[in-house]
């Protein structure tokens, strides 16, 4: 057992960092710093003891770079880009729990409910700052607590409409939005 309950890790392939809270069957089960507890395989998570020891481990590159890295966004599988005629890209981003996080053991529906508010949250701002005009969240049908969330938050947003998504491309869970753009800004 590489890691001990305790011990700080940073997830490689992702931008959170957290606290080793012990082992499920051959996974670590760590506390992300949101509170989050995921499950990863060792070889997904680098022990953090101090930042030499980590400037070490990325000898090749400066330590500045490999943080700073660490915090841009990265592609994520739940993101798509798709051109459609006449509209440019548009940004699809699926927020089902499994399409965004590798394991949801352990998490509560509040958990779930906020990681999915704050991915779109995330998505939006991201698509209001590069001036995207249109993108699309696909929530889902379920018992329509994601989308009653996500319809409250796009509310909270000037220059933003929205509306079911196309049926026959999406069926009933997905919600387009239009983002108008300031020509002035």
């Amino acid at each position: 057992m590489k890691f001990k309950a305790g011990d700080e890790v940073t997830v490689l392939d992702d931008s959170f960092n957290g606290r080793v809270k012990g082992y499920k069957k051959d996974k670590v089960l760590i506390e992300t710093t949101d509170g989050f507890e995921l499950l990863f395989d060792e070889k997904e998570l680098v022990k953090i003891t101090n930042t030499r020891d980590m400037a070490s481990f990325f000898s090749n590159q400066s330590l500045g770079s490999v943080l700073r890295e660490k915090e841009e966004p990265k592609k994520r599988s739940f993101v798509k880009e798709k051109k459609v005629k006449g509209d440019g890209f548009v940004l699809e981003i699926d927020l089902h729990i499994e399409k965004l996080v590798p394991n949801k053991r352990g998490m509560s529906n509040y958990d779930i409910l906020t990681l999915q508010s704050e991915t779109a949250k995330r998505q939006i701002e991201f698509a209001i700052k590069n001036r995207m005009p249109k993108v699309v969240f696909i929530h889902g049908v379920g018992e329509g607590v994601l989308k009653a969330e996500l319809d409250f938050m796009l509310g909270r947003y000037e220059g933003i409409t929205f509306r079911d998504a196309d049926y026959q491309k999406y069926g009933l869970g997905a919600t387009e939005v239009y983002i108008k753009q300031n020509p002035n800004r």
